[in-house]
């Protein structure tokens, strides 16, 4: 029995921790259920959310706007955002940013940095010694980085999901464009540092519309494969996607469907925007033509001129997509001159001809990079809003070569609404179908490192390898582990981008450094040292390239093995339970192997490096040199779905956790109990062969980055709190404008009310006078030179409606004493007419007791005398006093009048008549004079004009008499004790 004691008291702590754990989930579920996503686009945003009880909806801005232009307008005191932003670039067009995204991960000598400085050049870009970045210097004191303007929009937008969706928000996923590299995915992440979100995944755009376009249509996925083309064109730039959808099996939830992004191709600089900049350079032409010979400046000159007409080409934009021609104007473009010139889509179409042209070539990546045909593909699908130019349409449908383009899917939300389905299956707080999603690396990513060979006897020569990490249009998010087997020192090697070769020259100098990161290793010297007898396995360094797509070095490992013998002794039953829920919480190592910096290691199922498609001989020699050896073969482990199912990229974690109580068993590839020895099996006291152990030994890294350093700690902490101070001045900004409307809104309704009859009836002139007085001073001083706190401009306005309070109150009560008096009237003529009629009912059919009556015929009378006494009083008195006269009083009175009566007609609804009683010679006595027709048994038709009669609740007809609450009388009842106007007949209760 103690035995069996014992062997419960773990199971009871691992009871509890569970419980420990569940309840900590749960409180933490509780502060925060929604979650947002954000479509990030060039020219617009739109933010979509996921609550209890609301799923997927789009968020409304302030102004009832699905979609959010991506302005800021940044001011020495205050900042706008959205459409308020969007109208301040008139006014100000230094200090409006937008297009900024085209800077995020870019140093200064990058061409997109020279082509922004040419479309926008009222920006004044200045130089980050540090990161080799630009800023944004709107005055000598502001100057912001692209991370941090971008930061700004994100906290806008979560601004608005927490507005709409009434509760704080903070887990979201954020769409970013497919091309994005690892150093402008990185700058998303740290602006949402800054904005203090929660990046739950940063999801293509592309992605996120195939993902919105599989789940509404579920149903149609099945076994067979089916490809589907997405063509988005925005305002920035044009990527091509081609997707498989299936239907596949899974180990989690069985058959789901599945979509695999198989080929992309994009344009980084085709889109709306450009074809706005032709137009509104051709405008620009018109105008100046104009003005020839006036000696006017060119109209290019003016940052103003040119905001607006980028603005008046966009809109000319989007109005020649649906007619053949158009007039443009603006009044007041430059030196109060109107512009007004026609323009006709065949010129439109001439000034983008070249961009026409460019339109096919993401086509022909995409397909490529699937090595697939037009002919496998069932259907080409528009997305974004520059796919409304006809000619963009006609060229394409050219190039694809199908009878029509798809226009099933809501071109400017599709993204947003995948990206919040994606931000609910990564949520903890909902439940959503399965939808496994399979992205594709757009950029390959290597590992290149040289070390010293001997190719002939004292002749040493340095040899340069490659190991491709992750392959271009490799499903993702995947872990990697490739294995360096002959160092016994520290070395070095690099992280970097793959062949290129897709590229073109232009998109290979905007694509920034191929360089990613150089890793120094620390300690594998020192590792060979602590452990002379052991055999060394290479040094391990696992790879990780996450939902987001960022590639992350995990840790580097030093492996050791050796042969150990185990020990005859046998292993307590109580020793194996210890061990097996040590193991459940991640434990099972010794102190002693702990202080030692070192930790036994299963063979994990590792998805190695995979050698070069074009390079045959490098896989040759892999196999030869063991560099990096191919454990599983050489082709990356595909993703398994999110939310119920979890990436098969993370099967080496999983193996390595899961194999744990295998490592307890002795095999050749089994782990070391935990002194080093396994444990043998129950009953077996012999000697068991020698084995196989491996040790592990964690190496020091040092990390170079190469592309573009993010930012240092202590600068992202600045920037964050430079973005809380700006939102909190904001927030006090709200404030003090609220107040001061507010304040100013009394102020003048007041002055306003002073003149109007009904209130000069209740105030003397003194009176009057006094709060005019009061109004005028708090209104020169709300308009003083100084700027009041919003506790000011309260506490005013508090002070101000005090002094008001009593002349309000007089009129009001005036103008509530028609109404209640009428009502009270009513209450009072039903209730005597029902108490006359329930007095006329004969004794053997009263329902009602004595008491009952009286008590009603009391209230009635009290309520009568205080009305009559009340009202004479009020006449008394002047109009300027305090009314004795209220109607909280009136319907205190009412109150009390209707809960007696409905006493009494509850009791009639519920009571039973009485039976007649029979004489001698068994008939029916006679019933009395002033019953109804319905008591003897038969209808009786009454003549016009009359209805029921007194002292009887039923209907001619009715079988049931007194029945004064039931379903035919009780309206007519509620309808009277309600106070209402409707005109009654004297014989109607």
């Amino acid at each position: 029995m103690t035995v069996k004691v014992r062997r419960q008291r773990p199971r009871r702590r691992v009871f509890w921790a569970l419980v420990a754990v569940l309840l900590a989930d749960l409180l933490a579920l509780s502060d925060t259920l929604a979650v947002m996503s954000v479509d990030l686009g060039s020219e617009s945003m739109k933010v979509a959310i996921v609550k209890p009880g609301v799923p997927m909806e789009i968020v409304l801005n302030k102004e009832s706007r699905r979609k959010t232009p991506v302005i800021v307008t940044l001011k020495e005191n205050e900042r706008f955002f959205g459409d308020s932003a969007a109208s301040m670039a008139i006014k100000n067009p230094k200090a409006t940013l937008r297009y900024f995204q085209h800077l995020l991960g870019k140093q200064a000598d990058n061409p997109h940095v020279a082509l922004y400085q040419a479309r926008f050049p009222e920006h004044e870009l200045t130089f980050d010694p540090q990161r080799q970045t630009v800023h944004f210097q709107i005055s000598p004191q502001l100057q912001f980085s692209p991370e941090e303007v971008l930061g700004m929009v994100l906290n806008y937008s979560r601004s608005l999901a927490e507005d709409f969706a009434e509760q704080p928000i903070k887990d979201a996923v954020i769409t970013v464009p497919v091309f994005f590299n690892q150093a402008e995915r990185r700058a998303v992440l740290q602006a949402a540092r800054m904005a203090g979100l929660k990046v739950l995944q940063l999801i293509n755009d592309n992605t996120a519309t195939a993902l919105s376009y599989g789940v509404f249509r579920r149903k149609d996925i099945n076994t067979t494969a089916q490809n589907i083309m997405f063509y988005d064109m925005g305002s920035g730039s044009t990527v091509c996607t081609i997707v498989t959808y299936q239907m596949v099996k899974t180990k989690e939830a069985g058959m789901q469907p599945q979509l695999q992004i198989r080929g992309v191709g994009f344009d980084r600089t085709l889109g709306g925007l450009e074809m706005e900049l032709r137009l509104r350079e051709h405008l620009a032409g018109l105008f100046n033509e104009q003005r020839k010979g006036q000696r006017a400046k060119d109209v290019r000159e003016n940052p103003r001129a040119m905001a607006k007409l980028l603005r008046e080409a966009n809109r000319l934009k989007t109005v020649l997509s649906a007619n053949a021609d158009h007039m443009a104007q603006i009044e007041g473009l430059m030196d109060d001159v109107d512009f007004k010139a026609k323009v006709t889509r065949v010129e439109f179409e001439e000034l983008c001809a070249d961009l026409f042209e460019r339109v096919p070539g993401p086509v022909q990546q995409a397909l490529q990079s699937a090595e697939m045909s037009l002919d496998e593909i069932e259907q080409v699908i528009l997305v974004g809003g520059a796919t409304r130019v006809p000619k963009v349409q006609e060229v394409l449908l050219k190039a694809v070569g199908k009878e029509e383009l798809g226009k099933n899917i809501n071109a400017d939300e599709a993204a947003a609404m995948g990206a919040v389905y994606q931000a609910a299956a990564l949520s903890k707080a909902f439940k959503v179908k399965p939808f496994v999603v399979r992205d594709a690396v757009v950029y390959p990513i290597l590992v290149e490192f040289t070390r010293e060979v001997e190719e002939e006897p004292g002749v040493h020569s340095l040899k340069h390898n490659k190991r491709v990490l992750f392959s271009r249009m490799g499903p993702y998010p995947q872990r990697k582990v490739i294995t360096f087997n002959r160092y016994s020192h520290d070395f070095n090697f690099h992280i970097n981008y793959g062949d290129l070769g897709f590229l073109g020259p232009e998109d290979l100098r905007v694509f920034g450094s191929q360089n990613l990161t150089t890793v120094k290793l620390k300690g594998v010297g020192d590792s060979f040292k602590k452990y002379p007898d052991y055999e060394s396995k290479g040094i391990k360094a696992h790879f990780n390239l996450d939902e987001s797509g960022v590639l992350s070095l995990d840790r580097v490992e030093s492996v050791f093995e050796t042969l150990v013998e185990d020990s005859p002794e046998e292993e307590s039953t109580l020793t194996k339970l210890g061990n097996t829920i040590s193991s459940l919480f991640g434990g099972g190592t010794t102190p002693d192997a702990k202080e030692n910096g070192t930790d036994t290691v299963q063979e994990e199922e590792e998805s190695p490096a995979e050698g070069s498609k074009d390079e045959p001989g490098e896989q040759v020699e892999l196999k030869e040199e063991a560099e990096a050896p191919v454990e599983d073969g050489s082709q990356p482990l595909p993703p398994e779905p999110k939310g119920d199912a979890a990436p098969e990229g993370e099967k080496a974690t999983e193996k390595e956790n899961g194999d744990k109580s295998e490592a307890q068993k002795p095999s050749e590839k089994a782990e070391a109990g935990p002194e080093g020895i396994a444990p043998a099996p129950e009953g077996e006291k012999k000697q068991k062969p020698a084995r196989k152990q491996r040790m592990v030994e964690e190496i020091g890294v040092e990390l170079v980055v190469l592309d573009l350093p993010d930012l240092p700690e202590d600068k992202l902490a600045q920037s964050v709190q430079k973005l809380q101070d700006l939102t909190l001045r904001d927030l006090e900004k709200q404030e003090r404008e609220k107040a001061a409307n507010s304040l100013e809104a009394f102020i003048f309704e007041t002055q306003d009310k002073l003149y109007q009859p009904e209130y000069q009836e209740v105030s003397t002139e003194e009176q009057r006078e006094e709060i005019s007085g009061k109004l005028s001073a708090a209104s020169t001083w709300w308009n003083g030179s100084s700027p009041s706190s919003p506790r000011m401009l309260k506490e005013k306005l508090a002070e101000l409606r005090k002094l008001c309070q009593g002349l309000f109150f007089r009129v009001e009560e005036r103008k509530k004493w028609p109404e209640r008096l009428s009502a009270l009237d009513n209450l009072l003529n039903h209730s005597s007419m029902f108490l006359k009629g329930a007095r006329l009912i004969p004794e053997m059919d009263q329902i009602f007791t004595e008491v009952e009556m009286t008590t009603l015929e009391k209230v009635i009378n009290e309520t009568w005398a205080w009305k009559n006494a009340t009202l004479a009083e009020q006449a008394k008195l002047p109009a300027t006093e305090k009314p004795v006269l209220l109607s909280k009083d009136i319907e205190a009175k009412m109150m009390a009048l209707d809960r007696e009566v409905q006493y009494l007609l509850n009791k009639a609804k519920f009571t039973k008549p009485r039976p007649r009683p029979k004489d001698k010679n068994g008939t029916r006595a006679e019933p009395p004079l002033n019953a109804s027709a319905s008591d003897q048994g038969e209808k009786v038709i009454l003549p016009a004009g009359e209805g029921r009669v007194p002292g009887s609740g039923s209907e001619p007809g009715d079988t049931e008499p007194l029945e004064l609450g039931g379903p035919g009388a009780e309206p007519e009842q509620k309808e009277q004790l309600t106070g209402q106007k409707r005109p009654l007949k004297n014989d109607e209760l």
